[in-house]
């Protein structure tokens, strides 16, 4: 053999010194460790010391035979296979028999014929190769099991509990132990368990046989006795020709919570597209009265949010809190119109909620992702620039997902600074993986910060030609602070023409004292 096996560690235990000497001088020359040991007594403890791999025993010894150190060696190494070769002068079969009902894996007798023992100890290493990788497959299957997010269950036929793994303690909140020969029943009290009848081998016929290859929902018990929605996957297998059930649970109650949510929001986009023109005018006047809060009268802000449809995707916002801290929000949904626009209203009730409580922006971007994660179906996201101006001391903090960068102009309208986006849009990415840290800057007095969307830079002319960066920084140069906003303003308009925008447009504009 060519692996990690081929050398192992042997005990060796006999009365005669001369014994022990030669057998110590073979193992040795086969390239084993060898431990060594007089008596059985002695046999014993060496083993519990040094766990050997494999141990060859003599019977006749003083203070503790081999038949008796046998069995407490098989005790002691429990689940462990440790093999034990019997070598004893003793060759009747009623000698052979008491050995290996001892406990030993193989007999030998004295004179020892050390090719045969050489061939014994290669066919134990190989057993020994096989179990051990056994054991490591076992093991990784096992750490890949509890790995699993979803709960995985192995029932018998009766419906009792065989093994589970470490996320059914989470979904459950129960102890594995405390689960281990249990009817599934426990935590599945809807899930009929018992036997049904027989198949035409004979064998019991477990209920659970009626749902494999589909999922199903069901309702799962926490140890507490109060119950939760979970979809259960059964398959069954078949392993020396006993039948056993692999139950996958997943608790369904943040999907079922989400689904309500979806379906209250299709609800109320339907209501929508079902009014008359006239009902949307009155659904535009509402829209603009959520997204006008009195922080965007803030005289040291200006805004311009342009629609391309009816509703606006792109929304803008700004707060101060109590202890004085100016937070502003521009945000672009994904998408256009009255989809769009439903899309960021959690955004939008929510930045108003936190900022009140003086929040940081870490926090901000935790709880915006978290509630676009649980209320947004797949494929829909914010975009969002998140600001906090601390003007006491001159200091602020950024955060941009998804928008076009930011620029912090000088007194004469150039970037003084540029403010990247480094983290996808809100709603993509779970929230214990996205980056809330923000971007610390100060400023010079004087200076001025611009943030705007996307639909900016892409608002095309009749000949496609994009508005872009060029385009801003361009309108920008050369302005005092009080002009340009208006001057970007004129730029794009003149730029667009009669092409209307693509997309919706925002912009803001903020003055750093």
């Amino acid at each position: 053999m060519s692996n990690a096996f081929d050398k192992m560690s042997v005990l060796a235990v006999d009365d005669n010194r001369t014994n022990l000497h030669i057998l110590q001088v073979f193992l040795k020359k086969l390239g084993h460790d060898v431990i060594l040991a007089e008596n059985g007594e002695q046999a014993v403890q060496r083993f519990q010391k040094d766990h050997p791999d494999l141990v060859l025993l003599d019977i006749m010894m003083p203070v503790m035979d081999g038949f008796e150190a046998a069995r407490r060696i098989k005790a002691a190494s429990r689940d462990k296979w440790v093999p034990i070769i019997f070598l004893s002068a003793l060759n009747r079969d009623e000698n052979l028999v008491e050995g290996l009902e001892a406990g030993a894996d193989d007999y030998l007798t004295k004179p020892i014929n050390f090719v045969v023992l050489e061939a014994k100890l290669r066919s134990m290493q190989r057993s020994l190769a096989l179990q051990r990788n056994a054991a490591v497959s076992l093991q990784r299957l096992q750490a890949i099991s509890d790995n699993v997010l979803d709960a995985i269950i192995t029932v018998d036929c009766k419906g009792e509990i065989l093994s589970l793994n470490r996320a059914t303690e989470r979904i459950f909140n129960r102890r594995i132990r405390d689960l281990l020969g249990q009817p599934v029943s426990t935590l599945l009290p809807a899930l009929l368990t018992a036997p049904t009848g027989t198949d035409r081998n004979g064998q019991a016929v477990c209920a659970l046989s009626a749902f494999k290859g589909r999922d199903r929902e069901s309702v799962g018990r926490h140890g507490d006795g109060s119950d939760f929605p979970v979809e259960v996957g059964v398959s069954e297998v078949s392993i020396d020709q006993e039948g056993l059930f692999v139950c996958v649970i997943r608790d369904i109650s943040e999907r079922q919570k989400a689904a309500r949510q979806l379906q209250e929001n299709a609800a109320l986009l339907q209501t929508y597209y079902d009014h008359s023109q006239s009902e949307q005018q009155l659904a535009v006047r509402l829209m603009e009265k959520l997204l006008h809060r009195p922080g965007l009268s803030d005289p040291r802000l200006r805004y311009k949010v342009t629609a391309s449809e009816n509703f606006s995707g792109d929304i803008v916002a700004a707060a101060r809190s109590a202890a004085g801290r100016f937070y502003a929000l521009l945000a672009d949904a994904t998408g256009h119109g009255l989809p769009a626009a439903i899309s960021v209203l959690p955004v939008l009730a929510l930045f108003y909620r936190m900022t009140r409580l003086n929040v940081d922006i870490p926090e901000l971007v935790f709880e915006l992702n978290q509630q676009l994660k649980e209320s947004m179906p797949v494929g829909r996201f914010v975009a969002a620039t998140l600001l906090c101006l601390d003007e006491t001391g001159k200091t602020g903090e950024i955060w941009i997902g998804g928008t076009p960068e930011a620029l912090m102009l000088d007194r004469d309208g150039n970037p003084a600074m540029r403010f990247a986006s480094e983290n996808l849009a809100l709603g993509i990415q779970e929230s214990d993986l996205i980056n809330c840290a923000p971007r610390c800057f100060t400023w010079e007095p004087g200076s001025q910060l611009l943030f705007y969307s996307d639909g900016l830079l892409e608002a095309a002319d009749r000949e496609g030609r994009q508005f872009g960066s060029e385009g801003v920084l361009a309108a920008l140069r050369g302005q005092p602070g009080e002009n340009r906003f208006a001057r970007l303003e004129e730029a794009l308009a003149a730029h667009l023409g009669e092409n209307p925008a693509a997309d919706d447009v925002s912009l803001m504009l903020i003055d750093c004292p």
